[in-house]
């Protein structure tokens, strides 16, 4: 954890570009929700929901590095794919994490590691030679969640669930009016209201808002998807790189955003550990120090 600390010291005031790969963002809707928030057209977030859910690891006998705590580290579904999550929530809402209370779970205990490696959604072949191994990082979470901005969230994290390949959810409900988005259907946004009919924006360069036209590579009605991400990403990127330095207000996600997802996983795993609300620090504390100023609500 310390490690991202002392590359964003680095970074900070370096001049330079620095950016991880949270391509979640760049579906183009998940900007659409960003610039709706900012502008109020919600009005404040209330409530921020969703999962983030696969099947890969659905199996005993499923294996990637990733189970391995020497290679993966003390979280796993977590690290993998709830950091996205986090990430996510943070850039539609424009509010930070604060406050996390984590349930971890290990519902497969113990997986038949076939001897010798395999690729990452690669299944084990029939007569494949295994080997029991005890696991016990995290195949599945449910987090509820505390914005700086007062808003409350709840998260789903799981890799063994069945027929989900790699679904993404987020809805924010705010006071005036709700966004859902869902990876399975990414070219739809739902817009929910009280005292008027619910609407459905169809990813289209002519419905969006004017700060978003940029993200968006394809006319309406000719689907981007998931490799779509990573070109609008990397174009924001390689922009900032060819200007000299990072914008002012870079919509990528920074160096400074990758070591808030190691903070924000350090204290779903202290408040899984403790049984109790813990709170996202700015950069690394003694574990006994924080747990000692837990407070369980």
């Amino acid at each position: 954890m310390g490690e991202t600390g002392d590359l964003l010291d680095c970074w900070t005031g370096s001049g330079l570009v620095g950016a991880v790969c949270f391509n979640l963002r760049y579906y183009p809707l998940n900007h659409q929700m960003s610039s709706m928030v900012r502008a109020g057209e919600i009005g404040s977030p209330r409530l921020v929901s969703g999962a983030y859910l696969q099947d890969w690891l659905f199996h005993d006998d499923d294996w990637n590095w990733r189970l391995s705590g020497d290679e993966g580290g003390e979280l796993r579904s977590v690290a993998d794919i709830g950091s996205h999550w986090f990430d996510l929530a943070e850039f539609t809402t424009g509010h930070r994490v604060v406050e996390v209370c984590a349930d971890l779970h290990t519902f497969i205990p113990v997986r038949r590691r076939p001897v010798g490696e395999r690729e990452t959604f690669a299944s084990v072949a029939d007569g494949d030679e295994t080997i029991d191994v005890e696991v016990s990082s995290d195949d599945a979470a449910g987090v509820l969640v505390r914005f700086d901005d007062g808003a409350r969230g709840a998260v789903t994290i799981s890799q063994v669930s069945a027929g989900r390949k790699n679904s993404v959810s987020l809805e924010i409900d705010g006071s005036a009016a709700a966004l859902a988005w869902s990876s399975e259907r990414a070219d739809e946004l739902w817009i929910g209201h009280r005292d008027e009919p619910n609407q459905v924006l169809a990813r289209d360069p002519s419905l969006v808002r004017d700060d978003v036209h940029r993200h968006i590579g394809l006319p309406g009605g000719h689907a981007e998807g998931y490799a779509d991400t990573f070109r609008a990403l990397f174009a924001d990127v390689y922009a900032d790189i060819a200007s000299g330095g990072p914008s002012e207000s870079p919509t990528y996600p920074t160096i400074a955003d990758g070591h808030r997802s190691m903070m924000i996983g350090r204290a779903i795993a202290t408040s899984h550990r403790t049984r109790a609300w813990a709170a996202v620090a700015e950069r690394p504390v003694d574990d006994i120090d924080q747990s000692n100023r837990m407070e369980t609500r």
